[in-house]
């Protein structure tokens, strides 16, 4: 390899006519069209099996942690069966840390560091869980919903001794559901839902009536809580956990008065986001979501990106849903294909007609969902003393500072107090951030931004670079 070019060492690399980032619902439903037709596809996944997050450790669950999990959870054994295809080739526990311009993919899986070329890449990276940032937040016990359900979907582990479950959105009632299924006890649910939202989202209502599956899953998961018996308290805000080396209970406003609640752990959530590191680190244009408080990347009607060999799908394009997860990764495959031109045309067309037209029930929903469980403001711009960066230790107050110095967006930031320069490179304060940035300057968040993403994407080490050219030569 002495004496080689950079262009020359990529031609020595393997290409492939399409490589699929993400093995959750999209990733997968795209990996099945694509092997269906024939066509070589890779695809890259950080962990060890398929499914993603909403489906995680499917093809290692038996039946009994899959009744525990729920009938939503069988629907995912079939897309699984995507990767079976000859065409298809899966790499597991594959981090992809960078992607240049012209389609170059770059990972590190057990073996070491490669990198490939693609004449058409489909990202399916899907969400992360908002932050929701109040004092308190950061005590050793405190723990995200998804955090717990990786426990559950992997272990079949519940929490132990007092559980209380506080936030809001359809994720926190399934988690409910599950935990009770799999025999844990809870505590008490705190739903932080501003009542206000309630209001404000009765004009969607009918958008959510044309998804009756949507609507009579959302009945199941309340109708759980009054089985049980679960203390409900809502519309809670002015949040605190307490507790000296971790949590120890829960102060909160709700009906009008101040409760405290003991509890050894305290599950948390309102909310999922896109994940949008990769199309902010290839400087995609992003768009911001005023109801949401999220930005989405900007995409075609089948995730088409202002670069032609880039398509995007599933809940990095945009949160719709597992099933409308699915559709899109079916949508952005037969799409890429389109463009690779391995197949008949009018074929290929119509069936992304007819998946445009599956998919409409399912975003009529969104609306009435967004609208309902828009976040509390109080945890889009938390109080002084909250942590709001929890690598780099930066509180809101921190920021707020930074702003009446003269700093005037996230990347400056950086500059002042290192808050999105952590292992987690902003995935979990960015959004926070440019909210605080926003309310002390009195602007828009489209006008402050968001961090500029540089590779590598996630943390890699010296030995895996050093290994980067030994891989397929």
């Amino acid at each position: 390899m002495v004496g080689c070019t950079a262009q020359e060492i990529l031609t020595m690399t393997h290409k492939s006519p399409l490589v699929i980032i993400g093995a959750g619902p999209a990733g997968l439903a795209a990996a099945d069209v694509a092997g269906r037709l024939g066509i070589d596809t890779i695809v890259l996944d950080d962990q060890k099996s398929a499914g993603g997050q909403i489906y995680r450790g499917l093809s290692d669950i038996g039946d009994n942690l899959l009744k525990v999990l729920g009938p939503e959870y069988k629907s995912g054994r079939e897309l699984v069966s995507g990767l079976e295809h000859a065409s298809v080739t899966w790499k597991p526990q594959a981090t992809v840390w960078q992607i240049t311009e012209d389609g170059t993919v770059y990972y590190s899986d057990p073996t070491g560091s490669s990198y490939l070329q693609s004449e058409q890449v489909i990202l399916a990276t899907g969400a992360l869980e908002r932050p929701m940032p109040f004092p308190g937040w950061t005590l050793p016990g405190v723990m995200t919903a998804g955090g717990i359900q990786i426990a559950l979907k992997t272990a079949g582990l519940t929490p132990e001794g007092e559980f209380v479950l506080v936030g809001s959105g359809p994720l926190l009632l399934l988690l409910t559901r599950q935990v009770l299924n799999a025999g844990g006890k809870i505590t008490a649910l705190i739903e932080t839902t501003p009542r206000q939202n309630s209001f404000r989202a009765l004009k969607y209502f009918p958008g959510m009536l044309k998804s009756r599956e949507l609507l009579r899953s959302g009945i199941q998961l309340t109708g759980v809580i009054r089985k049980h018996g679960i203390p409900h308290y809502r519309h809670a805000s002015s949040l605190t956990a307490v507790g000296k080396e971790k949590v120890e209970g829960l102060q909160f406003r709700s009906g009008g008065r101040m409760h405290e609640l003991g509890c050894s752990v305290l599950g948390i959530h309102i909310g999922v986001v896109p994940n949008i590191q990769i199309s902010r680190h290839l400087n995609l244009s992003h768009d911001w979501q005023p109801v949401q408080h999220c930005w989405y990347p900007r995409t075609g009607p089948c995730g088409e990106t202002e670069l032609s060999w880039l398509r995007i799908a599933g809940d990095g394009r945009g949160i719709f849903g597992a099933k409308a997860a699915e559709l899109q990764g079916t949508l952005a495959a037969w799409s890429a294909i389109v463009s690779l031109d391995k197949t008949d045309q009018s074929g290929a067309k119509e069936m992304i007609q007819i998946t445009k037209e599956k998919l409409l029930p399912l975003s009529s929903a969104r609306p009435f969902i967004d609208c309902l469980y828009a976040p509390s403001q109080e945890f889009l711009t938390p109080a002084d003393e909250t942590i709001v960066c929890r690598c780099e230790e930066v509180s809101a107050g921190d920021i707020r500072s930074y702003v009446d110095l003269g700093c005037t967006g996230p990347n400056q930031t950086k500059s002042f107090g290192r808050p999105g320069m952590g292992p987690c490179q902003g995935r979990y304060c960015g959004l926070v951030v440019s909210e605080l940035i926003a309310d002390q300057r009195q602007v828009p968040v489209s006008e402050v931004g968001y961090y500029r993403i540089r590779p590598p994407i996630k943390p890699v080490t010296l030995a895996e670079l050093a290994s980067l050219h030994k891989q397929g030569m």
